[in-house]
């Protein structure tokens, strides 16, 4: 006869069962957003101070804000004298765009920097009326970076900047987590492909270098990735009085963050029209009531901005016109509506040359989305990117398997479908038109790939049609490589910055 034998209760099964019983009800969304935040705290880490694109500008923006109560002026002042002495001693003008010099390697520049540090920490906090690149944006993101800056307030310009990019990080971590939803209610199915979609987003190294960074970007990425889970919801479940309140919310959210996402706008509204309109089969005035509800919410503060902005000397409508190259004094419409197609598609018989000898798709959006970072100066060699095309083209043919195969399911979603092409289209035109803005001076100004990312929730639905195109035996070990292969994009990346800057 058997006996039984009782497990063994020692001191560390005590401590680690409660642990382990607390980790398993933690939901697996908030796992996939803390791998986002902290990849994006390593870029923190390991990109030098304000060699991020624009982030002196966006330094400046907080300090006014945080050291004076006042937004920075449209065109009047300088820096501070603090941040130009830490510039000068973290070598920012020299290295900026620079990619042969490397960032502070000796000890003897090291003692500089302490000193320039010491000197700077015994200035007046007078703010920075000019936060140049960053002056005409609006000041959600900015109040919320206020908050670490005045919390370390004790320590010198570094650190507290450290700490402003540990809560940017935070954002990427709310972006993971917003598109790992959306993929959940737009392509309901096994949850091992929402992991993928989540995580995949979550560790791409540029939003981890965006977001590990001070950058608005951070916060857009964030706001525009839960736009796209409400509308996918609300399209799922039906249209709430409480679903109304938060796309206003995070609309207006969007509009205090940074004037790009009015290209985000006529998407949403067009979901609202269309989710209001089967709301209304039931009942109108309830359907009227939640588009109201949602339009003023979204509308409010964008006239607590323009107020605002007119009493401190802001022109918030000519910045929104000049965002969108509306203002630009040359071209027809008809111009720039080709310069935006040559931007991203091949140039079309009849069409004027503006971007010669560049095949965009590849040479600007692919080789950016594969790697270059900083200000634009740290990339990989060339054959790098040669390479990169083979697993990119599967993965495409994958997607679009995967959108064939469930083409007679779609054909149901095919409203919600041209809502989310309406936000994409407006997006990409939004860049376009940007850029056009300061044509023909210069070429393809604002064909940043990382202002395409307010579209990183569709991509990672791409990343689940991918699993799904290839069938349900090879879904679960393609879902799998989608991810080692992002996490070695990533971590190469990063290596990649390290040789630039330290090497």
């Amino acid at each position: 006869m058997s006996v039984a034998v009782e497990p063994r209760i020692t001191p560390a099964t005590i401590i680690l069962r409660p642990c382990k019983r607390a980790v398993k009800r933690v939901p697996l969304v908030f796992w996939i957003a803390l791998v986002a935040a902290l990849n994006a705290a390593c870029w923190s880490v390991v990109s030098p101070p304000f060699q991020v694109s624009d982030e002196e500008s966006h330094v400046a923006y907080v300090k006014e804000l945080a050291d004076t109560g006042r937004l920075p002026s449209v065109n009047a002042g300088e820096l501070s004298r603090e941040e130009t002495l830490v510039l000068a001693g973290a070598r920012f003008v020299r290295m900026a765009g620079e990619p042969g010099l490397s960032s502070i390697a000796t000890q003897a520049e090291q003692h500089q920097l302490e000193r320039e540090l010491a000197t700077a920490t015994q200035l007046p906090r007078d703010g920075s009326e000019n936060a140049s690149a960053a002056t005409a944006e609006p000041p959600l993101y900015y109040a919320i970076e206020a908050i670490p800056y005045l919390i370390a307030d004790n320590g010198n310009l570094l650190e507290r900047l450290q700490l402003m990019r540990l809560v940017s990080a935070l954002m990427a971590g709310l972006t993971a987590l917003f598109a790992f939803l959306f993929v959940r209610e737009a392509l309901p199915g096994e949850s091992w492909a929402w992991i993928t979609g989540g995580l995949a987003v979550g560790l791409l190294p540029l939003l981890g270098e965006m977001s590990g960074a001070v950058n608005p970007d951070s916060l857009l990425y964030a706001v525009s990735a839960a736009l796209f889970y409400l509308l996918a919801r609300a399209f799922r479940r039906g249209l709430t009085r409480r679903l109304a309140v938060a796309i206003g919310l995070v609309c207006a959210a969007g509009l205090l963050t940074k004037l790009n996402f009015v290209g985000l706008l006529p998407g949403a509204l067009l979901g609202l029209l269309l989710l209001c309109w089967r709301l209304a089969r039931k009942s109108k005035i309830e359907a009227f009531g939640c588009l109201v509800l949602a339009c003023v919410i979204a509308a409010g503060p964008i006239l607590v901005s323009l107020a605002t902005g007119v009493l401190a000397g802001h022109d918030v409508l000519n910045g929104v016109s000049a965002s969108a190259g509306l203002v630009a004094p040359h071209g027809s419409f008809l111009a720039k509506l080709e310069y935006v197609w040559e931007l991203y598609l091949p140039r079309l018989p009849g069409m004027a040359n503006d971007i010669p000898g560049v095949f965009t798709a590849i040479q600007i959006w692919f080789d950016g989305f594969v790697g270059l970072y900083g200000w634009g100066d740290t990339s990989f060699p060339g054959w790098v990117y040669d390479v990169a095309l083979l697993p990119a083209g599967i993965l495409l043919c994958l997607a679009v398997r995967g959108l064939a195969l469930r083409r007679m399911v779609l054909r149901g979603y095919a409203a919600e479908t041209c809502v989310y092409a309406l936000i994409a289209a407006g997006v990409i035109v939004m860049v376009g038109l940007s850029s056009y803005g300061v044509f023909p001076g210069r070429d393809a100004e604002y064909a940043h790939v990382r202002y395409l990312f307010p579209l990183l929730a569709p991509l990672g639905a791409a990343f689940v049609l991918a699993t799904r195109g290839a069938g349900p035996r090879w879904g679960r070990a393609v879902g799998v490589l989608i991810v080692l292969l992002v996490l070695a994009q990533d971590i190469f990346s990063q290596l990649l910055v390290i040789s630039h800057y330290y090497g």
